[in-house]
């Protein structure tokens, strides 16, 4: 069985702003991940299939496929891992979610839909596309 991941998105403002981010990370030849200090212990139900689901100023706005969960011990001899993520960043229907610290398992039916793609919305800048779902207009 598939579970995700929920996690808020420290310092960013905007899915543009990890998208420029994750970029220069990417042009620099280096993967993406997160390092977190607790190890799923299902991890082998994220890697199958599941995404980390990105909290933006209070909202789940996107998600991003986990494709590995490396656990490592570091310098000073604190257990880490690395959530290595597919480079692919999904929006998804923006849903309110309040701060909380570290990761969260979230089950399959409660994360939100993925937005369609291709559609009229691609354009638009993320913060706008989401005020305008908050209003119902989209």
């Amino acid at each position: 069985m598939t579970v995700h991941l929920i996690k808020l998105c420290v310092g960013v403002d905007s899915i543009d702003d990890l998208a420029r981010y994750q970029e220069r990370r990417l042009k620099r030849g280096e993967e993406l991940f997160h390092t977190t200090r607790m190890v799923p212990k299902r991890a082998d139900e994220v890697v199958a299939g599941g995404s980390l689901y990105w909290v933006i100023r209070g909202q789940i706005q996107l998600r991003q496929r986990v494709v590995e969960i490396r656990p490592f011990t570091d310098a000073e001899g604190i257990g880490r891992c690395r959530l290595v993520f597919d480079p692919e960043l999904v929006p998804v229907r923006p849903t309110p979610r309040r701060a909380f610290q570290g990761w969260r398992y979230l089950k399959p039916e409660d994360a939100p839909a993925d937005l369609p793609k291709g559609g009229d919305m691609d354009g638009l800048p993320s913060e706008m596309r989401a005020e305008l779902m908050e209003l119902g207009l989209i």
